[in-house]
């Protein structure tokens, strides 16, 4: 390997901020800086609810230009919502955002030609009414696509604006349940049967793959020397994340907390069983042949939507006031679809427990606290089933992203695992995200020696188990009982 250190722009969009981080990385130094920051706030127009992409896209060019020169750049994002393009290479329209409604009651008209089991066979991933297929399906008798020529996912369209060359990455392709798991290519079988077009989506890259050279007209704009290169990292958030995983070995459990909690296994085949689907298991594409078997919990998304309708308080007051109310008093099923549409969170909340007949969180730490309870018992269901359906043994549970910085979330999570848990790093994509550039460099060797390089240079923080295990079991009953 060089011993010289490069520098690596990673634009990691989340579902309500991106950001632009420069990883500086050496042999045996990783340092990861913030360059730029700015909102992704979603916009409702007369159609439905819509991404403001040209914002993002603006976003990205300010943080380019406030990274300064760099060696490569890699984009990663939220997975399954996509632009259309026409003929002339030109968006149709700004992406439909995943949480509108238009793929309401889609997913029972794709079962009458595909039945469930048979789609998750096929493709392996887990029911969410959002999932690209829906979305394809919801939108066949539109305009837009009618007129598409080419349909990119969100990190891959922003990459063909910086460079003018289109593709598919792969690890985001398999959130669109049209990938077979087995194969890592197009399941064609389903795409055939259901109506849809494979010729729309640009050929598939791997991680590492090169996306192309930012575009002169890029340079000017955002004032750096070329060649820059673009490489195709885990375009997925979830795979950059998992891939910054500080892990040792295969025998651990891993949650991406941020707006969604993904908890699961990395396994080396999928799982393709009609009880892992029964029990809403997915099978994504992870990096160097990987399988991320995760389930999507709404995660901090419960607590976000919170804060916004009490007027943004201060987690820093909020989070030691909830963690003086009684533990597991109301829990609710942190994975509900009734929770995902934006809006009216702590009333739902409320009704949700006054349904099922336990106490009613009534105070911002009450229910913040059945949220953060919720979450952690979410995680232990997830972290049990998986071990139990793959077959696969762990020792413990690695947490990565934004839900880190939540000390109380992380213990309560290791209480209900009854697990250590393991909290960082905090900026996990974005992380995955250098790393994939940096081997690309010979800077870093395979995923086993960047998560060696994860440990010895990012702060970690442990959490040993605690409390009385009888009190989650029950708490689990009680929600299967609600």
């Amino acid at each position: 390997m060089s011993g010289a250190v490069k520098s690596y722009a990673a634009v990691d969009l989340g579902a309500s901020s991106g950001r632009v981080m420069v990883g500086r990385v050496g042999p045996d130094s990783l340092e990861l800086t913030e360059a730029h920051r700015f909102v992704n706030r979603p916009v409702r127009v007369p159609e439905g609810l819509r991404w403001d992409v040209l914002g993002l896209y603006a976003g990205v060019l300010d943080g380019l230009r406030a990274a300064g020169q760099v060696d490569s750049v890699g984009i990663d994002s939220w997975a399954v919502d996509y632009g259309l393009l026409d003929a002339d290479g030109a968006l149709l329209g700004n992406p439909v955002h995943y949480r509108d409604s238009r793929t309401e009651g889609v997913a029972e008209k794709v079962w009458a030609t595909v039945p469930a089991q048979e789609l998750y066979a096929a493709t392996g991933l887990q029911y969410a009414p959002f999932n690209t297929l829906y979305q394809l399906t919801a939108a066949r008798a539109s305009a837009q696509l009618s007129y598409a020529e080419r349909l990119l996912l969100i990190p891959d369209l922003l990459t063909y604006w910086l460079t003018g060359e289109q593709g598919t990455e792969l690890t985001n392709a398999s959130t669109t349940q049209l990938i077979d798991p087995r194969t890592r290519d197009w399941s064609y079988d389903i795409a055939s049967r259901l109506g849809i077009d494979l010729g729309l989506f640009a050929p598939l890259r791997q991680p590492g793959d090169s996306a192309g050279v930012l575009r002169d007209e890029v340079l000017e704009e955002v004032g750096l020397s070329g060649p820059v290169p673009v490489t195709a990292v885990g375009s997925h958030d979830t795979a950059s994340a998992v891939a910054a995983v500080p892990a040792e070995g295969e025998r651990f459990a891993y949650i991406c907390t941020g707006t969604w909690s993904l908890a699961g296994l990395e396994l080396d085949a999928p799982v393709l069983s009609e009880e892992s689907r029964a029990a809403n298991f997915t099978n994504e594409l992870g990096l160097d042949g990987t399988v991320r078997y995760l389930r999507n919990i709404m995660g901090l998304w419960l607590l976000q939507e919170c804060v916004r309708a009490w007027g943004d308080p201060e987690l820093g007051a909020l989070l030691p006031a909830a963690a003086e109310v009684p533990a597991l008093r109301s829990v609710v099923d942190a994975g509900d679809s009734a929770f995902l549409a934006p809006g009216r969170m702590p009333e739902r909340i409320a009704e949700a427990c006054r349904d099922s007949g336990q106490p009613v969180p009534a105070s911002p730490a009450e229910i913040t606290r059945c949220i953060l309870d919720s979450l952690a018992l979410a995680h232990r269901r997830a972290v049990a089933e998986a071990q139990r359906l793959a077959d696969h043994p762990v020792d413990v549970v690695h947490v990565v992203g934004g839900g880190t910085r939540n000390a109380l979330l992380c213990q309560l999570t290791a209480d209900a695992c009854g697990l250590p848990v393991v909290a960082g790093p905090t900026e996990a994509a974005a992380l995955g995200n250098v790393l994939v550039q940096a081997r690309t460099h010979g800077l870093v060797g395979d995923l086993t020696d960047g998560r060696r390089l994860l440990t010895r240079t990012q702060p970690l923080t442990r959490y040993e188990p605690r409390g009385d295990a009888a009190r989650w079991r029950e708490a689990e009953a009680r929600l299967a009982r609600g």
